[in-house]
């Protein structure tokens, strides 16, 4: 398979050639991998991309937990479809209980921890509706402990924080976005009664596995393991449990194989505008695997565009391909972006249909929660500069 089929097979395997046109949320969220969060725009657009859903069917279905955002791989924080909830919220407990340590190094015993489990979660089921952090933390009042100065060097200012992943990890409450909107980072929390996991770690790690390497298509041990977290035997262990192969030197699910072997190259334009830290290039990590030829030499603010791991702008891609770059510039309402040949009719449509999409729907692209207008100026400069000069 040469470089341009193997990037249109990453493609295809993300539903980004149409193939999940119609699709509800949940099913796009299953079939091309979870969408980072961070409080940006990221999962809007992962669903818009591929199933042209708008941002209010979105919010609809994050209020009917049809999809929801929960920490899972990683300890990171992934909009997920409802079916993988619970075995999921199991791959991030991990990463919970790891901020126990912490709090045991700086005197707080494990009986304090579940006394304030056991408070806060009685709290948060007879309330009227979620409580903020800081409305928590007024009813639980001396319950929660100030860790001083040498809580905030290890980022642990009080108790409660430490609490609240512990009871989210079990699905005995979640976390609720104060608007609605996955696009920021104000929560609120309410009491959930999450159906408890029965897979053994064994068995979430293959079901992991199995999801990862149908997202991607084949993945390198080094990849999967940055995803996944796995240590190197759980993750040859996941990888005999779903009867992977390694042809190629990628990993690939048995029935992925030949379905690679048969695919070709499409041969007409497939444009999409996504966000840098979409799943075609978060899962493995390798967005310089999708320049072709000397695009990844080309420079931005002094830096080759392929030179670093997570891209610092959004890209502009055709059937895995990336042919450009873009951000969006609230002041004009319009996206800025950088073509590294002259746009085709289907690209200059696809810019403007993501353009009002971002417009009508969003207001704003930020890439995480503190991204803003200001902050981005910098590189909508560039964008702008390096278009006039192509």
């Amino acid at each position: 398979m040469d470089s341009a089929t193997r990037r249109a097979w990453s493609w295809h395997k993300q539903g980004l050639d149409g193939s999940l046109a119609g699709s509800d949320a949940a099913t796009v969220l299953s079939l091309a991998g979870w969408a980072r969060s961070v409080g940006g725009a990221n999962p809007y657009l992962t669903l818009y991309a591929r199933a042209g859903i708008r941002r209010e069917q979105a919010d609809a279905d994050v209020a009917a937990l049809r999809i929801h955002e929960l920490p899972t791989a990683r300890g990171c924080t992934y909009v997920l479809g409802e079916d993988d909830f619970p075995w999921a919220l199991s791959l991030g407990r991990g990463a919970a209980e790891a901020t126990v340590k912490v709090l045991d190094k700086l005197g707080v015993e494990r009986g304090e921890v579940a006394a304030l489990e056991a408070q806060t979660l009685e709290i948060l089921r007879d309330a009227n509706g979620p409580l903020d952090p800081k409305q928590l933390k007024e009813q639980l009042g001396e319950a929660v402990r100030s860790l001083g100065d040498a809580g905030k060097k290890k980022g642990v200012a009080t108790t409660l924080p430490t609490v609240l992943g512990l009871l989210q990890a079990d699905g005995r409450i979640r976390r609720v976005p104060v608007n609605g909107r996955l696009d920021q980072q104000r929560y609120a929390y309410t009491a959930w009664d999450l159906s408890p996991v029965h897979e053994s770690g064994e068995d979430a790690r293959a079901m992991l596995m199995e999801k990862y390497l149908g997202w991607t298509g084949g993945a390198t041990l080094k990849q999967t393991q940055w995803f996944t977290a796995f240590t190197v035997a759980q993750t040859k262990a996941a990888l005999e449990a779903v009867d992977a192969v390694e042809p190629e030197g990628l990993w690939m699910l048995p029935r992925d194989v030949q379905a690679a072997e048969d695919f070709t190259l499409p041969p007409e334009e497939q444009i999409q505008l996504l966000a840098g830290s979409d799943s075609l290039f978060l899962l493995r990590r390798n967005a310089v695997e999708h320049f072709a030829g000397d695009d990844g030499d080309r420079a931005l603010l002094n830096t080759k565009v392929a030179l670093q791991a997570d891209l610092p702008d959004h890209p502009i891609v055709d059937r895995g391909r990336i042919i450009g770059l873009w951000q969006y510039d609230p002041g004009g309402q319009r996206i800025a972006h950088w073509l590294f040949e002259p746009p085709s009719a289907p690209v200059s449509q696809r810019i403007a249909e993501v353009e009002e999409f971002i417009r009508e729907d969003l207001g704003d692209f930020r890439s995480f929660s503190l991204d803003s207008p200001a902050s981005r100026q910098k590189r909508i400069d560039a964008l702008n500069a390096a278009a006039g000069q192509r």
